[in-house]
């Protein structure tokens, strides 16, 4: 049985260890871990410390790799460097074995293509799209955040302002009051969303851009 705050990232690159970092200074998931493409199976054959890692977490999921199934230890991201103590899990090709374990999902991908068929993937397994919004971003109450967004450090959602699924928000930006972004959106850093202005899905504004109604 998966714990309702377990949370697991799609993508371990340079967004995904921020997110993860968003995620932890949120302080509402018992535990964070990644799926990438990076993974090396190959240096992952369990160990005894791994899989007593794994099984304290998740019960008996430490596997060998057979006929070319890729390992599902638990392998500390920290042996990896440069993603803390987080877990790097497998490939983004093994997200189904993980939907007893988690949750929440979140695609922390920029690739637009990719970014939509990932978030795809997590509704049809099951897991809820989590929502990540730093401890120093301003959302009004009356915005609304829709599923699969993130929110980046002193960004800004004003009053009545609509943000659809998948969409980033990153530091410094400023979503105007009554304005609305598509969903897989990307709205770069200090950018800005004028009041009553519709962004249509998929599109980047570019940092300190303004893009009006």
């Amino acid at each position: 049985m998966h714990s309702p705050n377990n949370l697991l990232i799609l993508g371990a690159g340079q967004y995904g260890v921020m997110a993860a970092e968003i995620a932890e200074a949120m302080g509402v998931f018992d535990l964070i871990a990644f799926l990438d493409d990076s993974f090396n199976a190959s240096a992952a054959l369990p160990s005894e410390r791994h899989c007593e890692r794994s099984e304290a977490i998740f019960g008996d999921t430490c596997h060998s790799r057979e006929g070319g199934r890729t390992v599902l230890s638990n392998l500390l991201l920290s042996t990896h460097g440069h993603l803390g103590g987080n877990l790097l899990l497998g490939v983004l090709a093994d997200l189904p074995n993980f939907a007893a374990q988690f949750n929440f999902g979140f695609v922390a991908i920029g690739n637009l293509a990719l970014r939509r068929k990932l978030t795809e993937q997590l509704k049809q397994y099951n897991f809820s799209l989590a929502t990540l919004v730093h401890p120093t971003a301003y959302v009004s109450p009356s915005a609304q955040l829709e599923p699969g967004c993130c929110v980046e450090p002193n960004a800004t959602v004003q009053t009545a302002a609509v943000v659809k699924q998948a969409t980033f928000i990153a530091s410094g930006a400023v979503i105007r009051h009554n304005a609305t972004v598509g969903e897989f959106c990307h709205v770069d850093c200090n950018a800005v969303v004028d009041t009553l202005a519709v962004v249509p899905a998929g599109t980047h504004i570019l940092a300190q851009e303004a893009y009006r109604a």
